[in-house]
């Protein structure tokens, strides 16, 4: 089995907490993610609600959770996806590292009332885009001592606005929220800091016909932009994940 989609009961050294991974397919993985908890010494527990695996009534259990995307719309009326965004309210409620990823940070979103809707011309963002820090994501990247990248993987048709309360970190052109920070521990990611070499090959041959939409990035375009931005991503998310696995900093408005 791939160290990918390791669960607590196959990894429990150093004593840590399992990092909770919630997963939409019954294929997908959690890409890189998984396998830099588990270099921390971090279990990983993936749960699928999509398929009746349930959600912890409290995170007292878990170091963070991470939802994370799938080709469903936060806006369906399935009841797992009801599910999902209601569950959010437990580490939000908790002030315990959460991170939502693509559809996940579209559910954070949703859960805080923000809108989730298509882009109104019909444009999508799949393969590499320009990711620009606002002045709270310049401070950000000075709290955790990374910048950000200046490009991201992207593999959606949906956008979300920044809801009351929350602070954008970083937007783009088509989908102006592109990175959220709500109190001191929740991120919503319009991107894919997580994807692998196999992942964007695998999306780009299963879902080839995606690449045909406005404003996609062909196979080609997207691998070259993978050896060309890859490795900033890397080194960003490996600062943000040891910063966010400390609880993101102090609450806000401590001393």
């Amino acid at each position: 089995m791939s160290p990918e989609i390791m669960t607590p009961s196959m990894t429990q050294e150093r004593g840590r907490k399992p990092v909770l991974l919630i997963l939409h397919q019954e294929q997908s993985t959690p890409g890189r993610l998984g396998r830099l908890f588990l270099e921390r010494g971090h279990p990983i527990d993936i749960r699928r609600p999509r398929f009746g695996d349930p959600l912890p009534e409290t995170m007292q259990d878990h170091a963070g959770a991470v939802i994370f995307g799938g080709p469903m719309s936060a806006n369906d009326g399935d009841d797992f996806v009801r599910r999902e965004i209601d569950w959010i309210q437990v580490p939000l409620r908790e002030e315990r590292p959460f991170l939502g990823l693509c559809l996940g940070a579209q559910m954070l979103a949703k859960c805080l009332g923000a809108t989730v809707c298509a882009h109104p011309e019909g444009r999508a963002e799949i393969g590499y885009y320009p990711l620009l820090p606002t002045e709270a994501g310049r401070a950000f990247a000075g709290e955790i001592g990374q910048p950000w990248p200046s490009h991201v993987y992207h593999w959606h048709r949906e956008g979300f606005t920044c809801p009351a309360g929350a602070d954008t970190l970083a937007t783009g052109d088509d989908f102006p929220t592109q990175a959220i920070r709500v109190g001191p521990a929740a991120f919503g990611f319009q991107f894919h800091p997580e994807v692998t070499h196999a992942m964007i090959c695998r999306w780009t041959v299963r879902a080839a016909e995606r690449l045909r939409l406005p404003g996609a990035q062909d196979r080609a375009r997207q691998i070259e932009g993978r050896l060309m931005h890859d490795g900033r991503v890397v080194a960003w998310l490996d600062a943000f994940l040891d910063h966010w696995l400390a609880g993101a900093g102090r609450p806000q408005g401590a001393a």
